[in-house]
C-alpha cells in the first residue's frame, strides 16, 4: 500500500517539476531574448557612431557613447529585473495548484481507487478466509466470502503460478460460484503441471460440460470418451458422459452410460432411483418412452346427467404418499367411457417422473366453469392406491359431487 502512495506521490512530483520548469525556462527565455535585442541595438548605435565620426559628422563621440550607455542600463534596472524575476515565480502557482487539483480529481474519478481499496481489502482478509476454508469445523463461507476468497487466489497465484494446489482450489471455486471461465482456466493451468492426473481432467471435463458453448461441451464429450476408454468402470467419468450427452441430446449415449452406470453401483446405492428417474426422462425426451398409465374414465348415471356443457376434465396422478401430482392432464369434456394414456410429457416437475413410480393413485375432477381448484358442485372420482409397473391399466369412476 506505501509503495503505490509513494509512487503516485513521485509522479504527481514529477508533474509539478515538469510544469515549474517549462514555465521557469519560458519566463527566462523572454527576459534574455529582450537584452540580447538590447545589446544589438547599442553595438549597432556604437558603430554607426565610429562611421558617422570618420565622417565627420560627429564630434562628441565619447558623450554620446556614455549616453547610450546610460540607455542601455536604464532599460533593465537591476531592482526591477530582480523584482520581475521573483514575481514570475509566483505567476505559477496558480497554475501548478490547478494542474494538482486536476490530477487527484481525474484519478479520484476514474482511476478504481474504490475498488483498489477493496482489493487491498481482500488482500488483508484473503489468510483468514482461506484458514476458514481449510478447516471443517470453522464457519462455511458464504458466497461473497467466496468470491473474496477467489480474487485473493488470483492474486497469490501471481507471485505462485506453479502452485498446482492453488490452481486446483481456484478451478473450484469458479465452479461454485458458477464462473465457468475462470474455472476453465484455472483447470486449464493446472492440466499444464499435472497433465495425467485424472481428477483434474474430470472436474476440467465437468466445467466444459457445465459451460454454455456448445464447442466446450464438445471438447468434454471427446475428453471424456478418451478417459472411459482408459478405464472403463470409472463412475464418476460414466456420470458425467452420460450428463453431457444428455445436455447435447445425444440420449441414446447418455442411456446406455447410465444404464452401465446403474450395473456396477451396489445394489443398495441410493442413487438408483435418481438414475432410473434420468433415463426413463432421456427416453421420453427421444420418444422411447416406454412406461405409461392407460386410464379408463366412467361415469354413474347420476353424474352423466348433470355433466355441464362447457365442462373440462382435471386428471392428477399422484404417488400415493405426496398430495403433490407427478402427471397432470388438463382435456375437454367427451364421450364416456374415456380411454386414454398419461406418460412422462405429463409430469409436473423434471425430477419427479411418471416412470419413475412403482404406485400410483388418480385423481378425476369434472370442473363445470373450467377452474383449475375444486368448486362446489363439481364430480370426482378416485382411484384407490395401486401398485404399478409401468403397463397395466387403471379405471377411474367419477361418482360424487363436491359440496
Amino acid at each position: 500500500m506505501s509503495a503505490f502512495w509513494i509512487t503516485l506521490f513521485l509522479l504527481l512530483l514529477a508533474a509539478c517539476t515538469l510544469f515549474m520548469a517549462a514555465g521557469w525556462r519560458q519566463r527566462q527565455a523572454s527576459t534574455g531574448d529582450r537584452d540580447r535585442l538590447n545589446q544589438r541595438f547599442y553595438h549597432q548605435r556604437i558603430n554607426e557612431l565610429a562611421q558617422d565620426e570618420a565622417q565627420g559628422v560627429v564630434a562628441e563621440r565619447p558623450l554620446m557613447e556614455r549616453e547610450l550607455q546610460q540607455t542601455l542600463l536604464a532599460d533593465i534596472p537591476p531592482s526591477q529585473a530582480m523584482q520581475s524575476h521573483t514575481s514570475s515565480r509566483w505567476i505559477l502557482l496558480p497554475g501548478l495548484i490547478v494542474l494538482i487539483a486536476v490530477s487527484l480529481g481525474t484519478y479520484l474519478k476514474t482511476g478504481g481507487l474504490a475498488q483498489f481499496t477493496g482489493w487491498m481489502q481482500v488482500q488483508q482478509a484473503y489468510p483468514e478466509l482461506r484458514a476458514r476454508l481449510m478447516d471443517p469445523g470453522a464457519k462455511p463461507l458464504s458466497m461473497e466470502e467466496l468470491a473474496r476468497l477467489e480474487l485473493g487466489l488470483r492474486t497469490a497465484l501471481q507471485t505462485e503460478p506453479d502452485n498446482l494446489a492453488d490452481w486446483t482450489m481456484l478451478g473450484r471455486l469458479g465452479m461454485v460460484l458458477n464462473n465457468t471461465e475462470i474455472a476453465s482456466q484455472a483447470f486449464e493451468h493446472a492440466l499444464q503441471l499435472a497433465p495425467n492426473d485424472l481428477a483434474l481432467k474430470q472436474d476440467y471435463a465437468e466445467v466444459l460440460t457445465r459451460s454454455s458453448d456448445p464447442q466446450d461441451n464438445r471438447q468434454a464429450s471427446l475428453l471424456l470418451q478418451s478417459l472411459l476408454k482408459a478405464d472403463p468402470h470409472n463412475l464418476r467419468t460414466l456420470s458425467l458422459l452420460a450428463f453431457n450427452a444428455y445436455g447435447q441430446q445425444q440420449y441414446d449415449q447418455a442411456i446406455d452410460a447410465w444404464q452401465t452406470l446403474l450395473a456396477l453401483l451396489p445394489a443398495d446405492d441410493k442413487r438408483h432411483a435418481m438414475i432410473a428417474r434420468s433415463i426413463e426422462k432421456a427416453r421420453s425426451e427421444a420418444g422411447q418412452q416406454s412406461r405409461q398409465l392407460a386410464l379408463t374414465v366412467t361415469l354413474t348415471p347420476e353424474a352423466e346427467k348433470m355433466l355441464p356443457p362447457d365442462g373440462v376434465l382435471y386428471i392428477s396422478v399422484s404417488d400415493g404418499d405426496s398430495p403433490v401430482p407427478v402427471a397432470v392432464k388438463r382435456m375437454p369434456l367427451s364421450h364416456f367411457p374415456l380411454t386414454l394414456t398419461l406418460d412422462d410429457s405429463n409430469a409436473m416437475m423434471p425430477d419427479r417422473l411418471l416412470s419413475a413410480q412403482h404406485q400410483v393413485a388418480v385423481r378425476v375432477r369434472v370442473s363445470r366453469d373450467g377452474s383449475a381448484n375444486p368448486q362446489p358442485g363439481d364430480w370426482l372420482g378416485l382411484s384407490a392406491v395401486t401398485p404399478w409397473d409401468g403397463h397395466q391399466s387403471i379405471a377411474v369412476e367419477i361418482n360424487k359431487q363436491l359440496p
